[in-house]
This record gives structure tokens, sequence and C-alpha cells, in this order.
């Protein structure tokens, strides 16, 4: 019998594929060519109307911050249209936008659009609150990308237009130029009592926990438009109410409480009786006067005598 004959491994050696070498004599005048990492070219364009408290400011400011992305503007003035601001983002390079528009130095409002095609969505912010005014525990370092967190209520018609403007304004480009390349904070957008509620929260290990930087505040959805900064209405909060009729609901109440203390004292008039009570006649019998023709000396000796 003839042995069998083994049969050959081949074992294949991974080859691994190195970049071309540049060229041993380049021309001076010939550019050098980049990598095309950063595909992602969002640029945000963040700014305010006249007119902004100090607390707004500050808020806007915070916003900035978080974005590496964006870019600042001056302030817009109040009689200018808004449509304005899509040339204004034209000549910045955004193509987002988030402006904060303050009416009658009480309420802010918070535009998001996407420059110049649309769509766009209005919120009415409510319980701002800082980065310096609350003085949290976290903190995050400047740059870095954060993870996005919305609640599963977003996957609505009118919810899921929001969460993409959001998406693509909030999220940091990959491999953007102001930018850390890695994650340590988590903003979260979270739905209750049909308002949006962000907050800002540090990633401290991996076990999960987070600690609040801040700054938070809550979004009150207006209206969803086709266009930016306008146009045709898509959806609308009926749920939305209106500060001025707040403010002046509020004044009925504290209006409310002076009528019913007028009414309070009218009814106690037409109580009382319409001749006063004037007590025991018998009292004076025992009070005396100062003599007419005696001196200012006297009299008040007499007084100081009586009481």
């Amino acid at each position: 019998m003839g042995k069998r004959k083994r049969e050959a491994l081949v074992t294949e050696e991974e080859t691994i594929e190195l970049p071309p070498l540049p060229p041993l004599v380049r021309d001076s005048d010939e550019p050098v060519k980049k990598k095309p990492k950063w595909t992602n070219k969002q640029r945000v364009l963040v700014f305010g109307s006249r007119g902004m408290s100090f607390r707004d400011r500050h808020l806007m400011d915070d916003i900035r911050s978080l974005l590496p992305h964006s870019k600042p503007e001056a302030k817009k003035e109040r009689k200018d249209d808004l449509r304005v601001i899509n040339e204004i983002a034209e000549m910045k390079n955004c193509n987002k936008c988030i402006y904060f528009e303050n009416k009658k130095n009480k309420d802010l409002y918070m535009w998001v659009s996407n420059v110049p095609q649309g769509p766009s969505v209005k919120f009415l912010i409510l319980n701002a609150h800082t980065m310096k005014e609350l003085k949290m525990t976290g903190n995050c370092l400047k740059g870095s990308r954060p993870f996005l967190s919305f609640d599963p209520a977003f996957d609505e018609p009118h919810w899921s237009v929001m969460k993409e403007l959001f998406v693509q304004s909030f999220g940091t480009p990959n491999h953007h130029p102001k930018s850390q390349p890695f994650h340590d904070h988590v903003l979260t957008f979270s739905i209750l009592d049909n308002k949006i509620w962000f907050r800002n929260y540090e990633i401290l290990g991996m076990d999960g926990k987070l600690s609040e930087i801040g700054p938070r505040f809550v979004l009150d959805p207006i209206k969803v438009f086709d266009s930016s900064f306008g146009g045709i209405t898509f959806w609308e909060n009926p749920h939305f109410i209106n500060p001025n009729v707040m403010r002046r609901e509020k004044r009925k109440v504290g209006a409310s409480k002076y009528i019913k203390k007028v009414h309070q004292k009218e009814g106690f008039k037409r109580r009382a009786p319409k001749e006063p009570y004037r007590g025991d006649p018998t009292n004076e019998i025992f009070q005396t006067k100062p003599p007419e023709e005696a001196t200012s000396s006297e009299k008040q000796l007499f007084i100081r005598k009586k009481f």
C-alpha cells in the first residue's frame, strides 16, 4: 500500500495595503490635497434680536458654547423682516439658524430653521436658567461632541420634523476643525405636557452616571412652517396659550380682589344704622369746661389736672 499524501495547507498571508507614497519631486505651485474627512458641512448661525434681557443674552451665549460649529452675528433690528435672516445666513455660509426673538422685553421666542428652503419651527422659551445661574457640579470639555437623546414620542409626524431640525442643528459634525474627537456629555430632549424639556448632562463614567451641567429651558412649540421663517403652516399647537392672554387673566384675578373689597365696603355702609350710637347721655354730667375768662396758662393747668 502506498502512503496517502498529505494535503498541503495553503496559508494566505494578509496583505496590508499601504497608502501611496508622495512623489519625490512636487511642483511648489501645486496645492496639497487634503483628505475629505469633514463630510458633514453643517454650520449654525446663532444670534438674537435687539432688546434682549441679560438672562436671554447669557442663554444664547451658553448655546453658542455648546455648538462648536456655530457662528455669531450682530443683533438684528426689530423693524426688519424675518426673511432678512436667510440672506444673513447665506453671507455667513450657514445652512441652519437658531434665532432668538424678544418681544415686549418679556417674552423670548426661538426659531430653528433650515436655511433657505425650510422647514422652520417657532418656540416660546419658558423657565430658562443659564450655566452661571445654576452653578451645577457637572463639567465637560468645550468643543466635545454630544450624544443626542430624544423621547420616544418624537416618532409622531410633527415631532419628527422638530427632531430632525434638532439633530442637524445641535449635532456637532464629525471631524469638525473646532470640535474634540470624543463624547463626554448628553443633550436630552424630553416631551412632557406638550412641551420640550432641554437638559445637558455630563457623562461621569462607563456605568452611566450623569451630572447636570446646564443650561436648562423648556420649549413650547407654536407652529411649524414649510419654508424658512414663514410660509404655509404645516402644524399649529392647539395647547399653546399666548403669554399676553396669561398676563391678562392674571390681572383680572388681581382686579377681582380689589372689586370684592369695594363691594364689601359698600355692604358695610348699607348695613350701618342711619343714626350713629351716641352712648349714655348721663356721662356728660361730670364733664367740666375751663372758665372762659381764664388765661392760657390757667387753661393749660386745668387741662393737665383734668387728664
